[in-house]
């Protein structure tokens, strides 16, 4: 794609890249439940993982992930996934017809069903805040899409020694820590208590509800985050860590640290 630069002045064309955007819809054992504007790439850990964020199954229920449940993926341009149990899980719901990729939820309801079901953190080793803090300059040298686009989010597993494991990158900020997630569901590392999720905008209430969910015990986001994430990650028993930057960041979470 040719476009024109304007610094006052109009200039020449010049070539540009744009990110990719396209829907992928996701289906539970033949059942719809969601879709959603995505980047395309790692589709199967993006549904593995939405799907264990939305409490639709866990650990080891999957038995099998493809494109399309009713024909050919070139039918459905591979914009469509089918996540498998063999009938593990109860039918899903589904999830509120389309969603956008950067507000997933709405509605009281709806967030008290997210996390009822989950349980506090066990108790863990406290992390290291400088490992915590440095986090965030670290995922920026690995945003290739980033530096070529401008346009996508990110978001990571990293350790304790704040090296990461897993960096994806896309459109939507909810579908790039949903890619981290299914990764480590598909790769049997879930749940993450050893591990600290990293992502590049705001500590949203769906951050920490996702980080909760896969049982990492740390956020770690470039913006702040707002009151009902903090209020959840304090009963979660999560560590949240917001404004990271420079290796400068505020602590929200746990409550007895602050």
């Amino acid at each position: 794609m040719f476009t024109r630069a304007f610094d006052g002045d109009l200039g020449g064309r010049q070539p540009d890249e744009l990110i990719v955007e396209e829907p992928l819809r996701v289906d539970l054992d033949g059942h719809v439940v969601s879709s959603t504007m995505r980047t395309p790439g790692h589709d199967f850990e993006l549904a593995a993982g939405f799907l264990l964020s939305e409490g639709m199954l866990g650990p080891g229920d999957i038995v099998g992930i493809r494109y399309c449940g009713t024909g050919s993926p070139i039918d459905s341009e591979f914009n469509a996934v089918t996540v498998e149990t063999g009938g593990r899980v109860p039918e899903p719901t589904a999830r509120l017809g389309s969603i956008s990729s950067s507000c997933g939820i709405c509605g009281t309801e709806a967030i008290e069903t997210l996390t009822e079901r989950l349980r506090v953190l066990p108790a863990y080793e406290p992390w290291d805040l400088a490992t915590l803090a440095a986090a965030p300059d670290r995922l920026r040298s690995s945003q290739p899409l980033f530096d070529t686009t401008g346009s996508v989010h990110a978001a990571a597993a990293i350790d304790r020694n704040g090296d990461p494991l897993v960096i994806r990158e896309d459109i939507g900020r909810h579908n790039a820590v949903d890619k981290v997630v299914g990764r480590l569901l598909l790769d049997g590392r879930l749940p993450a208590h050893e591990l600290a999720l990293v992502v590049s905008g705001r500590a949203s209430f769906e951050m920490v509800q996702k980080a909760w969910a896969g049982g990492f015990t740390a956020l770690v986001s470039v913006s702040g985050p707002s009151a009902l994430a903090v209020a959840t990650a304090r009963r979660a028993g999560l560590t949240v860590m917001g404004f990271t930057r420079g290796g400068n960041a505020t602590l929200y979470s746990p409550a007895e640290l602050v």
